[in-house]
């Protein structure tokens, strides 16, 4: 589950974001694409509860949008990520913000018992090694910490998805859905770049969090709630919203024994 194929390494990862980082700023920007505002960042602040005066790790904090946001709700965040270019963007964006280059596998800057919460926002499944990572948010939460964790749906890939002539919805697999590996997409929109990802069947990433030692407290996959469907820009985006699982939201607890 947690060896990369060749050419996907971490440090080939890091090249691939330093790639995109001005790019997904675009995606982005100062509050989180649609489907983040739409779908997952309520699902994500309602795991997360109240954060003032509480220390948070934003696990890939990319270019920031959801560190500053962590900032002003009151907890006393720091953000890291693998990618140089998305650390330089997110200290342009955010001046008053502890924000550093530093890996999910490892987490070498961090000490341990350093965080109440560890909040990994659309970030695991881009990780080459899950288990490592999982290991190194446990070790840096204190006993009874949280970590909150959204990731793209292992089970229905966007980048697959047909909708067929006669309604309904389509996901087509190359390749057998439990078999792990590193998957490439093609650039979309405005990227001039690929992407690369890890898939594995959501049971290796149920394992991979018990493994580290997790309870498992709370699960959803977010949709667009109601009182959230005059935000969607078209009546294809509500559709997609209401009827596309485009991501999962785990909850999990650090025990105190």
């Amino acid at each position: 589950m947690d060896t990369p194929r060749r050419g996907h390494d971490e440090n080939d990862i890091r090249e691939l974001w330093d790639r995109l980082a001005d790019d997904w700023q675009i995606q982005v920007g100062d509050e989180g694409d649609a489907n983040r505002r739409l779908n997952s960042d309520p699902v994500l602040w309602a795991f997360l509860g109240d954060v003032a005066g509480r220390c948070v790790l934003d696990a890939g904090c990319g270019t920031g949008y959801l560190t500053r946001q962590l900032a002003q709700r009151g907890a006393l965040v720091t953000g890291i990520d693998v990618s140089a270019r998305m650390i330089a963007l997110a200290r342009e964006a955010n001046p008053g913000c502890d924000v550093h280059v530093d890996s999910c596998t490892t987490l070498a800057t961090i000490d341990d018992g350093a965080f109440d919460a560890v909040v990994a926002n659309y970030v695991v499944m881009d990780v080459p090694g899950l288990t490592a990572t999982m290991a190194a948010f446990s070790r840096v939460l204190r006993p009874d910490g949280i970590a909150v964790l959204i990731f793209s749906h292992p089970c229905f890939p966007q980048a697959r998805t047909a909708v067929p002539s006669r309604g309904g919805i389509a996901y087509h697999w190359p390749f057998p859905y439990f078999e792990p590996r590193p998957c490439v997409d093609p650039p979309w929109k405005h990227f001039t770049s690929h992407f690369v990802y890890f898939h594995r069947p959501l049971s290796d990433y149920w394992k991979a969090f018990r493994g580290a030692g997790f309870d498992v407290v709370d699960f959803e996959e977010p949709r667009i709630a109601p009182d959230r469907h005059a935000m969607a820009e078209s009546p294809r985006q509500l559709v997609n919203c209401q009827t596309r699982p485009y991501s999962v939201a785990f909850k999990l607890r650090k025990p105190a024994r």
